[in-house]
């Protein structure tokens, strides 16, 4: 079995979740690569249908051209890809092939470019009934922002992330995840489950919408709680929580002095146990009488006190040290880990949170692996398609078109 092959064999097998579920993906960059990445990760065949030549333009991101971006090959891991020119006739046909073979046909292009390639919702469903369409795009196609290009920074401006996000007198920071983007992925991803689940029953295909803002909104509403709670707009609270008003909530400084030696520890509103732990376990049981500090919102009021409190302690060890300290006292907390630091985490390597992957260009590269862990479904991670890499296989194989109109198609550069 060649390798293109070898690639979809996961797919076949009738021990993972989506075995004998194909889609067609349209999509390009994050937003929509997540959410297809994701499915391939539970077994569904994923074929990325690219542009001939320069393929999807996220292949081509930060690495320079004619080279796979590490960006890339993150965000298509278990796909098959096949090029196609869909503003062709031939390609067009080509494409009106897969989609009578596909239970799911998905795409993130800008505002009105799939209407003008033809594949608009009211034609593809009039080809398969029982497709679910799904499409992603940066605001809600009826809304007034409908025709507007959307990014993640913009889809976490649009939907209150950089409001709540900084210091309280600082001005708006975008949050460090992508959550605009992966965020509307895996909120796609769950609608196309739920749609595939009804068709069982109904037998119907049906739409899925989801706007970048609106998957943001989504994440941030605990946000409306501190709204309701003020009546007034939820703030910037640096790194204490938004809603919660309660102290210890803060990173403290470790030993070492690096970016990133820091422990966030975090005390709950419900009581008192967690506090009085704390105070124990770090030598202060001195301020357990202490009225400053004998009820969450006495503390709250005092937070500085309780920074200098904890600072005093936290540095004089590693933020490892700090984090074992207090969590086996029953206190949470957790060391600030950097990106380098959790890929290289050989529990998280055994737990297949992070997998090594080796590319027939680029040599093996670490990268997260599909954090749903399923007793049932197993797919292994592969790397992400080579352009084309199978365009024999579903062309010849899957619409049955000989070796001379293939090569025909790629003359014409139509594949």
């Amino acid at each position: 079995m060649d390798e293109k092959m070898n690639q979809d064999s996961t797919s076949k097998q009738s021990d993972t979740a989506l075995a004998g579920v194909r889609v067609v993906d349209l999509t390009q960059f994050e937003a929509g690569t997540s959410c297809t990445e994701t499915l391939a990760w539970m077994g569904a065949e994923v074929i990325k249908v690219e542009p001939p030549v320069r393929g999807e333009q996220g292949r081509n991101a930060h690495d320079g051209p004619g080279v796979d971006s590490t960006y890339f090959m993150l965000l298509n891991a278990n796909k098959r890809s096949v090029t196609c020119n869909l503003k062709s006739e031939e390609g067009r046909r080509l494409m009106v092939g897969m989609i009578e073979k596909a239970d799911v046909f998905i795409e993130n292009f800008a505002p009105g470019v799939i209407e003008r390639l033809g594949f608009s919702y009211e034609q593809v469903m009039a080809i398969n009934p029982r497709i679910i369409y799904a499409q992603i795009k940066g605001f809600a196609p009826d809304g007034p922002f409908a025709n507007y290009l959307s990014f993640d920074p913009i889809a976490q401006a649009a939907g209150g992330g950089l409001s709540i996000t900084g210091e309280p007198d600082g001005r708006p920071l975008k949050p460090g995840l992508n959550v605009g983007d992966s965020g509307a992925g895996l909120h796609c991803a769950i609608g196309i489950l739920g749609a595939l689940f009804q068709r069982y029953k109904s037998n119907k295909g049906q739409r899925i919408e989801i706007s970048m803002q609106d998957a943001v909104i989504n994440f941030g509403r605990i946000a409306y709680a501190a709204q309701a709670l003020f009546n007034q707009p939820a703030p910037r609270t640096g790194n204490q929580s938004i809603i919660a008003g309660t102290s210890p909530s803060e990173v403290y400084p470790c030993k070492g002095g690096g970016p990133n030696d820091y422990c966030y520890v975090y005390t709950t509103r419900a009581g008192n146990h967690q506090w009085e732990s704390c105070l124990k376990i770090i030598g202060r049981s001195d301020l357990l009488e202490d009225e400053r500090f004998s009820t969450p919102r006495k503390r709250q009021d005092n937070y500085k006190l309780v920074d200098e409190i904890l600072s005093a302690w936290t540095i004089n060890y590693n933020k490892r040290e700090v984090m074992r300290i207090l969590g086996d006292a029953g206190v949470p907390a957790s060391a600030v880990f950097d990106t380098m630091e959790l890929s290289s985490d050989p529990d998280l390597r055994k737990r297949g949170t992070f997998v090594s992957v080796t590319h027939p260009v680029k040599g093996e590269f670490v990268m997260p692996g599909f954090m749903v862990k399923m007793s049932g479904s197993n797919v292994p991670i592969k790397h992400a398609p080579l352009l084309g890499a199978d365009n024999q296989a579903i062309y010849g194989d899957l619409l049955g078109l000989s070796e001379k109109e293939l090569n025909e198609l790629k003359e014409k550069k139509v594949i």
